[in-house]
């Protein structure tokens, strides 16, 4: 029996982007196809089969840990950053702001699909999420080179719609227009002994 189930919701690419150098920047820089490959985007900032851990992970490694990289892309929602923009006070919100590899659109509540659930192109390109993609800081100078100002409002904006962080299952293509088919792990909800 499989362990993951094909939904009926699909959606579709928006927009890509590639991060070149977080060290300079976390912009990340629009592009109408990527190749994904097991160790992530070709040319992304964020590729790599390993990475250091960051403070999402402070309760399993101390910092800067060698660890799988289950974070090779950032995924959002056009949905989500439509009302991230609605929140900052802003009329649309830049995706490459915050760093984002892939927008995505169709796909209700994005930022909660569960851990695990897969992202399939038509082609068979697959995108395995790992987690929610907590908001930060760190897109606020970003934000405010285009928007002065209004770079602080983010973290609080995006609690809750900040997308999702992924790594590649299946290599291949991924470029603007592609649809994607979601499927969701076969489980119940954990529900542990009170």
């Amino acid at each position: 029996m499989p362990a993951l189930k094909k939904t009926d919701f699909v959606g579709e690419i928006v927009w890509l982007g590639r991060v070149l150098d977080r060290k300079s920047a976390l912009r990340s820089s629009p592009v109408t196809t990527l190749n994904a490959t097991f160790t992530g985007v070709e040319g992304e900032d964020h590729s790599g089969l390993t990475r250091p851990s960051c403070a999402r992970v402070t309760s399993q490694y101390p910092r800067k840990t060698e660890i799988r990289n289950t974070r090779q892309l950032c995924i959002v929602s056009q949905e989500e950053m439509a009302e991230v923009a609605r929140k900052m006070g802003l009329d649309s919100f830049d995706p490459s702001w915050a760093g984002a590899t892939m927008v995505i659109s169709g796909i209700p509540d994005l930022t909660h699909i569960p851990p695990s659930s897969r992202l399939q192109t038509q082609l068979g390109t697959t995108l395995t999420v790992d987690m929610e993609n907590r908001p930060c800081i760190l897109p606020a100078p970003e934000i405010d080179a285009d928007a002065p100002g209004y770079g602080k409002k983010f973290k609080a904006a995006a609690a809750g719609r900040r997308g999702v962080t992924a790594w590649v299952e299946r290599e291949g293509a991924l470029t603007v227009g592609d649809r994607m088919v979601l499927h969701i792990p076969d489980q119940r909800p954990w529900q542990p002994a009170a």
